[in-house]
């Protein structure tokens, strides 16, 4: 069974080249040299041989054919005819490069012989025409005796010399006037003595070997054909395809690409073609949404409440029970904050003792002159520690529908990592990606965000990423927007929304889950965010639901009916025939079938541009989906998910890997929101003290062993 990835990034080594792969339905492996698109062939009847035979050839078009239109100087020139002697030409340079890939041409066109791939079995090999001829000689010379006459190795021999594609032309343009002058010789009526004149043909057994002697393969293993007689007499057929217009006919290559075209399964006929599906660049500026912004408008709109409540007695108390709330959370979440600052202080004081080295100074430690009888360490040390790398944070938070039953929680535990963030004095940014932002502004452009372009994926203009926290602002600000967020957080969740007397701007409500979208846009927005903090290391933390709305990508519609052009649509992705492709990170990845299928190859790809990032995924899970969820992620593995289901009833978290993230947190929604302060009655009993102190240390511990986990991937 082939494997078409690793052939795709054997070509890309040969050419040593980030060329586009792509694996079609296609007869036969083909070079677009204007595109540098390799395309190769989903065959399933071939051996690894002959796919690496293909391969070879086509990445030395890759390498040595120019893209230019030769047809304006070499009119007359049969395109069959360039196409032959360019690749004698391509093939011979390609041993040169590469010596190993002689052995590869050598079993290759010796298995496609062994086939009759190019159809002379049949065939009297002398009868037939000289470029047919010629390019047997140079592909499977070594196996079948082909016979030339002494004019006519004249040219095989140039075709063994041509160092230029110019050289090429001129060559066909020779063999093209030769045969022409031949066939108008022919025409003329021949006299008796003409007709017993026969050709001076010598086979030229083994002779491709004597003039390619770069195979180093032992050519003593016979022939797998009949040697053909030396003397045969020129019949018709040599030259029965005419020289007309602007092609002369051969039937050798034809043959091989009809060969080569049973070697694709005849399953795969009639499927779809794979869709390859690439890294559009996002206009940031189109797409995200000021963090002065957002809060500007927030605010108003809850000074404009605190207006509309001001004529109700203890309207100014509005926002009483939920701040209330903010500040008891802030507070008993100081002790988790705390330990993840502990933590991270530790790892890191490790690493710069791992990274440190004690060297002599050179000068004498007067201490230890008394000690020169036993010790010959007498001289001062100095400990270098080299320095780390210096971290920040993106955050990106899900602001979809299906997020309003855990939307609160997980703003607590964003919370949590934004002030272990300012403790530690790493730069963040909180993103929260939807579709409302601008779909609910009537005075924002819905213009395309960046450059529309077939084949990439299709960025909804409704989407945006609100920037609704950063470690730019001040700490007096950063601690109102977080208030205000507490609040909006509030009004949107199930529990919560009884106690509060306001609801949540239009603009800013939950809306569909363009995730995917948001993945994407990290391609743009990390590189930004490092050259604006100038730090070294990026951490992305995804805290989401984790599934995404549908992901559409940019195609080409055809005409139809009255339309007079074709026009840029969309289609759905989905797994099976999609890949992702990324040009700059040169990785073609296949879409998975799943449900998650898409939400993972973006993050593979994201993860393929920016390799020294970690990327972590934190999911809040309500009690009634986390089996379904954990099942879902481990292609229902019954073995793994059993396992990790299990830990999750135990500890009330878990940790999912290779899934897209490098980490996906799964945490039980329910146990985070649970108040984890031992409080107890006055009159409380023995066993009812004993159960609160049990709660207690039960979220202590699934906090304090997920966040460790955090922090020894981010120290």
């Amino acid at each position: 069974m082939v494997n078409y990835e690793v052939k795709g990034q054997l070509a890309k080594l040969l050419a040593t080249e980030d060329l586009t792969i792509e694996n079609r339905s296609v007869p036969t492996a083909q070079f677009d040299v204007h595109r540098r698109v390799l395309t190769l062939p989903l065959w399933e009847r071939a051996s690894g041989t002959v796919y690496d035979l293909l391969v070879g050839h086509e990445v030395g078009h890759a390498l040595f054919t120019p893209d230019i239109n030769w047809k304006k100087t070499h009119p007359e020139v049969p395109q069959n005819f360039v196409n032959i002697f360019e690749d004698v030409r391509v093939e011979r340079k390609m041993k040169q490069k590469f010596a190993g890939l002689s052995k590869t041409f050598y079993n290759g066109y010796n298995e496609l012989s062994q086939e009759d791939f190019f159809g002379i079995e049949d065939e009297q090999i002398d009868l037939l025409s000289l470029v047919d001829r010629i390019n047997l000689h140079y592909k499977i010379g070594n196996f079948v005796s082909i016979p030339f006459s002494d004019e006519e190795m004249v040219y095989v021999k140039k075709a063994q010399t041509c160092e230029s594609f110019n050289q090429v032309l001129d060559l066909s343009q020779e063999v093209y006037d030769y045969l022409k002058k031949q066939s108008e010789e022919q025409e003329v009526p021949s006299t008796p003595e003409k007709e017993q004149a026969k050709p001076n043909y010598k086979s030229q057994e083994g002779d491709s070997d004597k003039v390619e002697s770069s195979d180093n393969v032992d050519n003593d293993q016979g022939s797998s054909k009949p040697q053909q007689s030396g003397d045969s007499e020129v019949s018709s057929k040599t030259n029965e395809n005419p020289v007309g217009g602007d092609t002369f006919e051969t039937i050798t290559d034809k043959n091989l690409e009809e060969s080569i075209e049973d070697l694709n399964n005849e399953d795969n006929l009639g499927k779809r073609e794979p869709e390859y599906i690439e890294i559009p660049d996002i206009d940031l500026d189109a797409i995200v949404a000021k963090n002065s912004e957002i809060h500007e408008y927030l605010t108003e709109y809850y000074q404009n409440i605190v207006k509309i409540f001001s004529d109700v007695e203890n309207g100014d108390q509005v926002f009483d029970y939920v701040d209330t709330g903010y500040a008891k959370f802030k507070k008993n979440a100081q002790r988790e904050v705390g330990y993840l600052v502990k933590e991270f202080e530790c790892r890191k004081s490790a690493s710069a003792y791992a990274r440190s080295s004690v060297s002599r100074t050179g000068v004498l430690d007067c201490s230890k002159l008394h000690t020169y009888k036993y010790n010959e360490d007498l001289f001062k040390k100095v400990t270098t520690v080299a320095d780390g790398k210096n971290h920040g944070l993106v955050f990106v938070l899900d602001w979809s529908g299906s997020m309003s039953e855990v939307l609160l929680d997980t703003i607590k535990q964003l919370y949590n990592l934004v002030w272990f963030c300012r403790k530690v004095s790493i730069p963040f940014d909180v993103y929260a990606f939807t579709n409302e932002w601008k779909y609910r502004n009537y005075e924002d452009s819905l213009d395309y965000p960046g450059e529309r372009k077939c084949g990439e994926f299709y960025i909804d203009p409704t989407f945006s990423m609100m920037n609704i926290l950063s470690s730019n602002v001040r700490g007096n600000v950063l601690e109102m927007q977080m208030k205000n967020l507490y609040r909006l957080a509030s009004s949107m969740d199930h529990r919560e929304r009884y106690h509060c007397a306001f609801q949540y701007p239009a603009r800013l409500g939950l809306s569909g889950t363009p995730l995917n979208e948001a993945v994407l846009s990290l391609n743009n927005i990390i590189p930004l965010f490092k050259k604006k903090t100038g730090v070294e290391k990026v951490q992305t933390i995804i805290l989401t639901d984790g599934e995404a709305c549908i992901t559409k990508y940019n195609k080409e519609i055809p005409c139809r009916n009255n339309q007079e052009e074709s026009y840029i649509g969309v289609r759905s992705c989905h797994g099976g025939w999609h890949y992702v492709r990324d040009r700059k990170s040169g990785v073609i990845i296949k879409i998975k079938s799943d449900f998650q299928g898409v939400t993972e190859s973006i993050l593979n790809q994201v993860r393929s541009r920016f390799p020294n990032t970690n990327f972590i995924g934190i999911r809040l899970l309500a009690s009634r989906d986390a089996n379904s969820f954990i099942r879902r992620y481990c292609d229902h593995n019954t073995s793994v998910s059993d396992k990790i289901i299990e830990t999750y009833r135990k500890n009330k978290s878990f940790v999912l890997s290779d899934v897209g993230y490098h980490a996906y947190f799964g945490l039980s929604s329910s146990a985070l929101s649970n108040d984890s302060e031992f409080e107890v009655k006055e009159d409380a009993t023995k066993a009812q003290i004993r159960s609160a102190f049990k709660k207690s240390l039960s979220s202590k511990k699934m906090n304090k062993k997920v966040l460790g986990e955090f922090v020894q991937l981010i120290a």
